[in-house]
């Protein structure tokens, strides 16, 4: 039985591909990126969130956890990570749900009861599922089964990934994949380093290889104020897309602050809190865009 990990499923999802569908996140990041929105989805193993607000202050945790990870100080619950085995007796025990765990293991067959769910939508509006991350690709063999069950079940299967993987697990993938949606982060492999953590080389290759093999492609950029919205990088991409064979369209993804809380419940910083979304500048990239006859979408 193939099991994952995954952090998420969210229904009714209208932006992670064409028409309704069920997106199912699935846990662990090979990258870093600074602005990242799903940061509880960076690690591989599941681990617990707390939320201070909701504290009851029963103390029932700490009474509870078995590794004694869990102390009352300055007035609030505090976890020792060097005592944390992210077991989840915490979240388990706490009648407030102050402690909560990201992630959990599931089997193929788990995630597609919940996908099957949705049918109804499926069917009546023509989308499907969308696995998304995290970076889907780094749990391969999870994927795979997944693609397959659900290609079997006739359901409209979307990959939605930064393309960082290994050229064999992509192609081991493409054949089940009904569409991608290919995130690029930035062109300049030392800027995309350091507000990554990794370099871009091996997935501007993954880029082309999709492209070339005419595998159905969607280019999607989230927009980062002064790290890639700049005219000179936005026209970078506009070449770039326009020279892939079979693709004529990219979506602009614009910053936001959602993800603020979730850092607060890591109990991390988040490294562009200082970050302000800059609308005005939005019309005139869509412009630039469009000089390369590409089809330019606000939202993903």
């Amino acid at each position: 039985m193939i099991r994952g990990t995954i952090f998420a499923i969210k229904r009714y999802a209208l932006h992670d591909g064409p028409n309704i569908r069920t997106t199912v996140f699935l846990k662990g990041c090979p990258l870093a990126c600074s602005w990242c929105h799903n940061p509880e989805g960076l690690a591989p193993q599941p681990h617990p969130l707390w939320s201070g607000d909701r504290c009851l202050g029963c103390h029932s945790c700490i009474r509870a956890c078995p590794r004694q990870a869990l102390q009352f100080q300055a007035g609030s619950i505090r976890r020792d990570p060097d005592q944390c085995d992210g077991c989840g007796e915490c979240a388990r025990i706490c009648p407030a749900r102050a402690h909560e765990m990201a992630g959990w293991q599931s089997t193929v067959e788990e995630v597609m009861a919940e996908v099957e769910k949705d049918r109804p939508f499926f069917d009546q509006s023509g989308g499907g599922v969308t696995f998304s991350g995290g970076e889907p690709l780094l749990q391969p063999r999870f994927l795979l089964a997944l693609l397959e069950a659900a290609g079997e079940e006739e359901i409209h299967r979307v990959v939605d990934t930064s393309g960082y993987a290994p050229r064999e697990v992509l192609a081991r993938i493409a054949p089940h994949t009904d569409l991608f949606l290919f995130d690029l982060k930035h062109l300049d492999p030392a800027a995309h380093r350091r507000h990554t953590g990794v370099d871009n080389g091996g997935i501007l290759e993954n880029l082309h290889f999709l492209a070339s093999h005419r595998y159905p492609l969607r280019i999607r950029v989230p927009l980062i104020p002064g790290i890639n919205d700049d005219p000179d990088h936005i026209r970078r991409l506009g070449e770039l897309v326009a020279a892939l064979p079979g693709v004529d369209a990219i979506d602009l993804l614009p910053y936001h602050h959602s993800a603020t809380a979730k850092y607060r419940k890591l109990n991390i910083p988040y490294p562009q809190e200082q970050l302000r979304p800059d609308d005005t500048r939005i019309d005139a990239l869509v412009e630039r865009l469009r000089q390369f006859d590409l089809s330019v979408r606000i939202g993903g």
